[in-house]
């Protein structure tokens, strides 16, 4: 008979290594998507290894089983209701006394467990020892050592699970949490009680059940009255009477007294099994920690952080984009003497390869942007970040939490915003998601490139860092009148868990950049290729244009007057060659400027050209700005399908064509402006439709940035011609 695939859930506090084991046992074999009904992460990877087939979860990082936040609703849920036929807990051993509490409310519940004791290096690195026998011994859980960055301990850790999966539900006595005598008889009391109550379909072990429900667990009343509807009512009366027999007796909520034991029990445990070396030992994280948090030296540092980042992002960026150029300008030279001269010929060259040519040679760029995002996640500085703008946040009623989803927002809005849920205020949330736009998504750094690139080439990288650290600045001052006048509210408390310092792995950096990569590479397909298509149809028609020259005749008068003049010379016959083919070329452009200028793309640009004419912007680049509310990368393609188009054809066509538009360094900078902060995409518009539960909220959103974007960028513009740029 064929084996069934073993399903394996990893636990973990946060910062405890847990995606670093998922990401080295799965490898690029990740299937990412949201909780059925919930819009948290969830991760999966199917493996092959020791002859067994294994679907490994990764569940949200939870510090308890305790049901507070959404993480820890879908871990708990996830484990009690869809069986794992393995829970691998993954707990810093560094941290040992902190992990073990989400430790021993696992070992409490029904379900096969075990323990990795990972980042087993940091631990001796600080002179911790630990007994793993030992603890395996107090615990009645397999304990294991690994080290999850180098991939230590994790054959160990897979092969001990596929053993205990396959090996029959045995919980040994020394699983059993074991609480004070009071709270033990209740325990016993309602667990009988329970007994006689509920039949064989009834899902949960009994004692746990009497334990969350003398916590005053709602979930577990909730399912108590969807499972046991006759007797539901009897039994949480039963529970509250117990509940308030143990207030009354111990002088404190039952929750309390029990939290108490269990970490009386992990305080005995952890002088069991833990020693430490007398030898002193450095703690480097808190070393440099002195530096980078420093109240002084910590703002400069994280500002130069984040310039470094887009320097980066734009100079080694620029050699692969130029390859990437070169191919696309291949391509179009290609098609240009292979097909004939048809509408398919105009649809390939000038709509689908400009289009899509002109947003897939900054890949690169995305790509950089990524990894570096992904190296302030991996080495623990994110969190740093977070805690140095605590205090800028507190201008603005928020704390430091909320930037790290604002910072989230420079890779994509959506996932940012939905990053908010783990703001325990409903009031921070909405905040945060109204101001997370401003931040700079990584759909609108191609527009970024293309217009710094073209006009502040010498200095593309620092302007392009002026325009991130601008969307911050306008978030902060709009989220504090926002604070001020639409929701207000006391400032939150806020408490940020510091994780050490690690030294990233090249592979999970990798697969990090990958994951959020292809979401760019999938529109290149989808919504980009169609975006090119219509801009094109809209730019090509109609065909019967009434031309205000006959450029077919001055054509035709050039080549004539070229042919009488032509010297016997070869030297001077190339010369005037030369010439001629630059007057034909000049014609041509200002013919399919005219020609898309009277196209349907051109009319609606034209109409809407007097609202963005007072801030630089042409009518080619209002149709850009418009056709962005559908996602910020199509603004460069139909850069691409409608400046390009009068360019010479070659790779560099777009920038050529912008720097021949009458497009000026000071116009750029303002369409980088408007970029920056006008509405977001349709994706981003959903999600807070969702995370807001209010279109109202929506259509504000969508109002107000865009109503800023023009207002700032006329700022800009306007200010600028008067001070002579």
């Amino acid at each position: 008979m064929e084996k069934r695939q073993l399903r394996i859930a990893l636990a973990g506090n946060p910062n405890s290594g847990k995606t670093t084991i998922f990401n080295n046992l799965t490898g690029t074999r990740q299937k990412v998507g949201n909780w059925p009904g919930v819009t948290v992460e969830k991760k999966e990877g199917d493996i092959h290894k020791f002859g067994r087939d294994m679907r490994i979860i990764d569940l949200p990082g939870t510090y308890s089983l305790t049901p507070f936040s959404i993480e820890e609703i879908v871990a708990r849920d996830f484990i009690l209701d869809e069986n794992p036929d393995v829970v691998i807990d993954i707990i810093d051993a560094s941290n040992l006394e902190r992990n073990l509490y989400l430790a021993n409310q696992l070992r409490e519940l029904d379900c096969k467990v075990i323990f990795a004791l990972n980042m087993a290096d940091v631990a001796k690195s600080r002179g911790f020892k630990i007994d793993a026998k030992k603890l395996s011994e107090l615990l009645g859980v397999p304990v294991i050592f690994t080290v999850g960055n180098r991939n230590e301990g994790l054959d160990d850790l897979l092969k001990a699970a596929i053993a205990l999966a396959e090996s029959p539900l045995e919980i040994p006595e020394e699983r059993r949490v074991r609480y004070s005598n009071d709270i033990e008889s209740a325990i016993g009391e309602l667990r009988d009680f329970i007994k006689l109550r509920v039949d064989a379909t009834f899902s949960y072990n009994l004692r746990w059940t009497a334990v969350k429900l003398l916590e005053d667990d709602k979930i577990i009343k909730d399912r108590i009255r969807e499972q046991v509807t006759a007797e539901s009512e009897s039994i949480l009366t039963k529970a509250e009477k117990l509940r308030g027999k143990l207030g009354n007796r111990l002088d404190d909520d039952p929750e309390i007294v029990m939290t108490d034991d269990r970490y009386g029990f992990i305080a005995g445990t952890i002088k069991e099994v833990l020693s430490t070396s007398t030898l002193q030992r450095v703690d480097i994280s808190r070393n440099i920690d002195l530096v980078l948090t420093n109240r002084f030296l910590g703002f400069p540092i994280f500002i130069f952080f984040i310039w470094a980042m887009f320097q980066t992002t734009f100079t080694l960026g620029a050699y692969p984009m130029e390859w990437i150029d070169a191919g696309v300008g291949g391509f179009s030279t290609f098609f240009e003497h292979v097909l004939p001269d048809s509408l398919l010929k105009d649809l390939i060259v000038d709509g689908i390869i400009a289009g899509v040519g002109s947003v897939i040679i900054f890949l690169p760029n995305i790509l950089l942007l990524f990894f570096c995002i992904a190296l302030f996640e991996d080495t623990g500085y994110m969190a740093r970040a977070a805690f140095l703008m605590d205090k800028i946040m507190h201008l603005i009623g928020l704390h430091g939490k909320s930037f790290i989803p604002m910072l989230m927002g420079f890779g994509c809005s959506v996932p940012a915003i939905i990053a908010t849920r783990s703001l325990e205020s409903r009031k921070d949330r909405i905040l945060t998601i109204l101001i997370t736009p401003f931040m700079s998504c990584s759909a609108k750094l191609p527009v970024y490139i293309a217009l710094a690139g073209t006009f502040f080439a010498a200095h593309a990288g620092t302007v392009i860092f002026i325009i991130y650290l601008f969307g911050i600045f306008v978030a902060i001052v709009t989220g504090r009148l926002f604070r001020t006048a639409l929701l207000r509210g006391e400032d939150a408390p806020f408490v940020m868990e510091l994780p050490p310092y690690r030294v990233p792995m090249m592979k999970n950096l990798l697969i990090h950049m990958w994951d959020r990569s292809k979401m760019f590479l999938k529109k290149m397909g989808g919504i980009i290729l169609a975006g090119s298509i219509v801009i094109w149809v809209l730019s090509s028609f109609p065909q019967n244009i009434q031309y205000s020259k006959d450029y077919d005749a001055q054509i035709a008068m050039v080549n004539q007057s070229y042919e009488q003049v032509m010297p016997g010379n070869e030297d001077d016959e190339n010369s005037l060659r030369q010439q001629k083919d630059a007057q034909i070329h000049e014609i041509s452009i200002a013919k399919k400027a005219e020609r898309a200028e009277k196209s349907y793309i051109g009319r609606i640009g034209k109409a809407i050209e007097p609202v963005f004419q007072p801030i630089g912007i042409d009518w080619r680049g209002s149709v850009a700005l418009l056709t962005g509310f559908v996602a910020k990368e199509i603004v460069i393609s139909t850069m691409g399908v409608l400046y390009a188009a009068e360019g010479d054809g070659e790779s560099d066509a777009l920038s050529n064509a912008l720097l021949k538009s009458g497009m000026t360094p000071l116009s750029a900078l303002s369409m980088m402006i408007f970029v920056l902060l006008y509405i977001p995409c349709l994706a981003t518009i959903g999600a807070i439709t969702r995370e807001t539960g209010s279109v109202k909220w929506t259509l504000f959103n969508i109002a107000f940035t865009t109503g800023v974007a023009w207002g700032m960028s006329f700022i800009v513009y306007q200010g600028g011609r008067l001070l002579g740029f």
